[in-house]
């Protein structure tokens, strides 16, 4: 088992946008908040300076790749202190209903830019999103062994300039792949990722226990059962998986299951009590009580009306009064 692989595996998107920027000096763009989404940008040439509210102003070279998980709204400028009108407010070319190309600036140096924007459908992924620092950076010096990154950064710069036949698609699948691999780099790197429920995913015990829950949401899972499943007391599973993740491991197994539930609700359209089957409970009315516990709404509702935000935030809601 894999269980910080298939963390990723959530990070299914959906809604990606993209812009390429041609810029020169001075130049300033505002980037507007992306609720519920994540901002990337790669510099393909020349330099500029990214501003994050409540994050260091980062220099980027040529080659560096940025996210900003959390979809803060934040700057790009040629030179600190350069005025920057909201992108939105700029004229683009408008290539798609996704793709847009964008010449701005006062005639000096220049600068090229990759940006994009995506959301994520799972309710499971916002959970790995919320855990990201507010800037991920990867930097072309020094990369080393990541040499996945630059052939990524070319082939999208090079289908950017010439937007051959098909080349939307392949961005927006360059796009994932870039969004994905940076995450990766940043877990393998920074020992903040070794910290809360990403760390309990990297635990062989813990770890092994959630990516059970993950894969088996169905089973009549008990605390003795799980704790036994990975070789571990009962009492010493409790106190180790509630440190690493969080919350309690029953909690954690009915959240998940709320988890699964809201995606097969949006994506598969079985019947409630085919889903309360598959989710191992014994009852639609026992399914549609802890449902409703959790998302504050009944299954139909939710059908309906999936994309209300209430819907997405709250099963974080209930992990965090889970923590108090």
């Amino acid at each position: 088992m894999d269980p910080l692989g298939e963390a990723l595996h959530f990070l299914r998107m959906s809604g990606t946008s993209y812009c390429t920027s041609e810029l020169t000096a001075p130049w300033g763009l505002q980037l507007p908040e992306v609720k519920g989404g994540l901002t990337f940008h790669v510099l393909t040439s020349g330099r500029c300076w990214l501003e994050v509210p409540g994050s260091r102003r980062r220099q980027l070279e040529p080659g560096d790749l940025v996210l900003v998980p959390h979809g803060e709204g934040h700057r790009l400028v040629s030179k600190p202190g350069t005025r920057a009108p909201r992108i939105d407010d700029l004229p683009h070319g408008r290539v798609s209903d996704r793709y847009k190309i964008l010449r701005h600036g006062g005639g000096g140096e220049s600068a090229h830019l990759v940006c994009g924007s995506v959301r994520f459908d799972h309710p499971a992924a916002h959970r790995l999103i919320r855990a990201l620092p507010k800037v991920i950076h990867v930097k072309a010096a020094g990369r080393g062994e990541m040499d996945w990154l630059d052939g990524t950064l070319r082939l999208m710069a090079a289908e950017a300039r010439e937007l051959r036949p098909g080349g939307e698609t392949v961005i927006t699948r360059l796009a994932d792949i870039l969004v994905i691999q940076a995450i990766r780099s940043w877990i393998a790197t920074d020992e903040a990722a070794r910290t809360g429920w990403l760390g309990a995913l990297q635990d062989p015990q813990i770890g092994r226990a959630i990516a059970l829950v993950h894969h088996h949401p169905e089973r009549d899972w008990t605390l003795s059962s799980l704790a036994g499943s990975v070789a571990m007391s009962r009492s010493a599973f409790a106190a180790r998986f509630t440190e690493l993740v969080g919350e309690p491991a029953m909690h954690y197994v009915a959240r998940w299951r709320m988890h699964v539930a809201l995606d097969w609700l949006k994506e598969d359209g079985a019947a409630v009590g085919e889903l309360a089957g598959r989710l191992g409970y014994r009852s639609e009315a026992a399914f549609s009580r802890a449902f409703k516990r959790f998302i504050g709404a009944s299954p139909g509702a939710v059908r309906r009306d999936w994309r209300h935000p209430h819907f997405l935030s709250a099963l974080e809601t209930a992990t965090s009064e889970a923590r108090r």
